[in-house]
C-alpha cells in the first residue's frame, strides 16, 4: 500500500497528474493484526504483515480517496464486519459484498469475491473463527448480491469485479492473451474461464467501464451491447483487467472521466441502490441452505424488486438530500504492534458500529447481528461451531437445473502465477477452529435470462453443473489490482447516470491509451 501511494505521489511530482480517486479490484488485504492474517486464505508462508495496519491505526492516511472490492485473498473477518460497505481506514472505503456509490457524479458499482457454483445459492452464513471450508466460502459470490444489482435501472459508469466476466475474452485480442497465458486455452475454448454471474451482470448493467483482476494478466476488450428496442441507444463497455504481473507490474492505469463540476469531493451514497437494499431486505439469508432468487416462473408472488422513482425520492428525503457518506470509521480490533507480536491472536465475530448505524438509518437487517442471534438460539445455522448442520439438501431439485457451468472463475490448468491453496488441508494453520468441513455439492438453480442479450453459440454456457466437490478447482490469486480515475472537463461525449431525480445528463469522457481497446483478435 505504501508503494502504491508513493507511486501516485511520484506521478504528481514528475507529470503533474494527481488522481482524484483510486479504485482497487480486489485482494486489498486490509490486515490489522495477526488474527486477520490467519483469516486470509493463503498458505502460511505468504502470511506477512504488510503496511495496511499503519493506515488503520492512524499512523498514516491514504493521500487519495480509495475505493475497493474484495477478492479471494482478504482478511475476511475484517471485511465481513461491513457487509453493506464502510471505511476500513480513514479515506479507504470498502464497497461491501456488493455496492454502488457516487463520486463527483460518477456512479461506481462493484461485487466482491469470486464465483464458485457450490456456494452461489447459499446465504452469508460464515463467521470467524473460520474452518478450512468457511475461510474460502466466505469470499464466494452469492446469488442475492447479483439479484440486488440486477434491480438497478439507472446507468452505471464504472463497475468492478475481482474475477473476469465469462466470455469477455472473445471481445479482445484473444490470440495475444493465449500467447501470454497459454494455459488459458482449454478454458477459453470451452468457455469456462471467468464468472458466469459477472457475465450476467455485464449484460444487464452495460456499464461504460468494467474493471477486473484475478488472472495475473493485463487484458482489454470492447463489448458492443445489443439493444432491446429501436428506441434504445447503443451501449458499449470498455473492459480492462489489471494485475501485479511481475516483471511488468501492469497493475496501474490512469483513466480520465468527466465529473460533475458542481459536486463535492466526498464519497456519496447512491439513492437507487439504497432503495434496492430496502426493497430486498426480506430476502436476507444467513443459512447454508441453497435457495433461488424470486423469478417470474409461477412460484413467486413477487419477482421484480426494482424500485420506483417515488421510492428513490423517499430515500433522498430520509437523508434530507444529503448523500454524503459519513466519515464514521471506528477501530474494532487491536492494531498490530511490531514490538509486541501476538502470533496466537484469534479472530472473533465482530459487529461493526458503522454497519449498526447504517442498518438503523435505513431499516436494514444487520447480517452479522442475525448470525449472532442464530448462534445464541442454537439453531445450528449460520454459525461456526463443532457441530455444523450437514443435512441440508444442497443439491437442489431435479426440476431446476443450473444455468451455470461448474466452477469457472478459476482454471483447471496449472497457472504458474497463482498462489496455490492446499485443497487437502495440509496447511495446518489455515484453520482456527476444529470444525470438520462439510462436503460441497453442486447447486442446481434456475435464473431468467430474458433481460440479457443472447450470446453466440460459441459462447453458450452449458447447463451441466455436476462436479466432484472433493476436487474443487484451485482459486485464482491476484495481487493488488488498481485502477485510477481522474476528473476532467474537456472530453468527448459520454452518457452517464443523471441526477437523483431521474434526469439523465450528457457528459464527456476521454480514455487514455485508447489504442488498447482497438486491438483486434487476429484469430478472426
Amino acid at each position: 500500500l505504501d508503494k502504491m501511494y508513493e507511486t501516485l505521489e511520484l506521478l504528481q511530482r514528475r507529470h503533474n497528474v494527481r488522481p482524484d480517486l483510486l479504485l482497487c479490484c480486489g485482494d486489498f488485504q486490509a490486515v490489522r493484526n495477526e488474527a486477520d492474517l490467519r483469516c486470509m486464505a493463503v498458505p502460511a508462508k505468504y502470511r506477512h504483515m504488510q503496511t495496511f495496519y499503519r493506515y488503520y491505526s492512524g499512523e498514516k492516511k491514504a493521500p487519495v480517496l480509495t475505493v475497493f472490492i474484495g477478492g479471494n485473498h482478504e482478511a475476511s473477518n475484517h471485511l465481513q464486519e461491513l457487509p453493506y460497505g464502510g471505511w476500513v481506514a480513514p479515506n479507504i472505503y470498502y464497497l461491501g459484498y456488493a455496492g454502488v456509490v457516487r463520486f463527483r457524479g460518477v456512479r461506481i458499482g462493484g461485487i466482491s469475491g469470486i464465483f464458485k457454483s457450490h456456494d452461489y445459492r447459499k446465504g452469508h452464513f460464515e463467521c470467524p473463527p473460520y474452518n478450512q471450508q468457511t475461510i474460502r466460502s466466505a469470499y464466494h459470490v452469492r446469488n442475492i448480491e447479483v439479484f440486488k444489482l440486477k434491480q438497478l435501472k439507472r446507468p452505471i459508469d464504472i463497475f468492478m469485479s475481482h474475477d473476469w466476466p465469462r466470455s469477455i475474452y472473445h471481445y479482445g485480442n484473444k490470440k495475444q492473451l493465449l500467447k501470454m497465458k497459454s494455459f488459458f486455452r482449454q478454458e477459453v475454448e470451452s468457455n469456462t474461464l471467468g464468472s458466469p454471474a459477472a457475465s450476467e451482470l455485464l449484460q444487464h448493467l452495460k456499464p461504460t467501464y468494467w474493471f477486473s483482476a484475478h488472472l495475473h494478466v493485463k487484458f482489454a476488450a470492447f463489448m458492443q451491447h445489443e439493444t432491446n428496442s429501436k428506441e434504445e441507444l447503443p451501449k458499449a463497455t470498455k473492459f480492462l483487467a489489471l494485475d501485479k504481473c511481475l516483471p511488468h507490474r501492469d497493475f496501474l492505469q490512469i483513466i480520465d472521466v468527466e465529473h460533475d463540476p458542481n459536486a463535492g469531493d466526498s464519497l456519496e451514497y447512491d439513492a437507487e441502490w439504497i432503495a434496492v437494499l430496502k426493497a430486498t431486505n426480506d430476502l436476507v439469508n444467513v443459512t447454508q441452505s441453497s435457495w433461488n432468487m424470486p423469478e417470474k416462473n409461477g412460484l413467486h408472488a413477487k419477482w421484480d424488486y426494482s424500485v420506483t422513482e417515488e421510492a428513490i425520492k423517499e430515500v433522498l428525503e430520509e437523508l434530507n438530500h444529503d448523500l454524503k457518506i459519513p466519515c464514521n470509521f471506528t477501530l474494532t480490533a487491536a492494531c498490530y504492534d511490531p514490538s509486541k507480536p501476538q502470533k496466537n491472536m484469534e479472530a472473533v465475530h465482530t459487529i461493526n458500529p458503522q454497519t449498526t448505524e447504517f442498518c438503523a438509518q435505513f431499516g436494514l437487517t444487520d447480517i452479522n447481528d442475525r448470525i449472532q442471534q442464530a448462534k445464541e438460539e442454537g439453531s445450528g445455522r449460520g454459525e461456526c461451531e463443532e457441530e455444523e448442520e450437514e443435512e441440508m439438501d444442497s443439491a437442489g431439485s431435479a426440476e431446476e437445473p443450473s444455468e451455470y457451468n461448474t466452477d469457472n472463475s478459476g482454471l483447471s490448468s496449472f497457472n504458474p502465477d497463482e498462489i496455490m491453496l492446499d485443497e487437502e488441508g495440509g496447511d495446518e494453520d489455515l484453520s482456527t477452529c476444529s470444525v470438520d468441513p462439510s462436503p460441497d455439492h453442486p447447486p442446481e438453480f434456475s435464473t431468467s435470462f430474458s433481460d440479457i442479450r443472447i450470446m453466440p453459440d460459441s459462447m453458450a454456457v452449458s447447463s451441466d453443473d455436476a462436479m466432484d466437490s472433493n476436487n474443487e478447482e484451485l482459486e485464482k490469486s491476484g495481487g493488488s489490482k488498481q485502477v485510477e480515475e481522474k476528473g476532467s472537463t474537456e472530453r468527448s461525449l459520454k452518457r452517464i447516470g443523471g441526477d437523483e431525480n431521474g434526469d439523465s445528463g450528457i457528459k464527456k469522457i476521454k480514455r487514455r491509451n485508447q489504442a488498447i481497446y482497438a486491438a483486434e483478435d487476429e484469430d478472426k
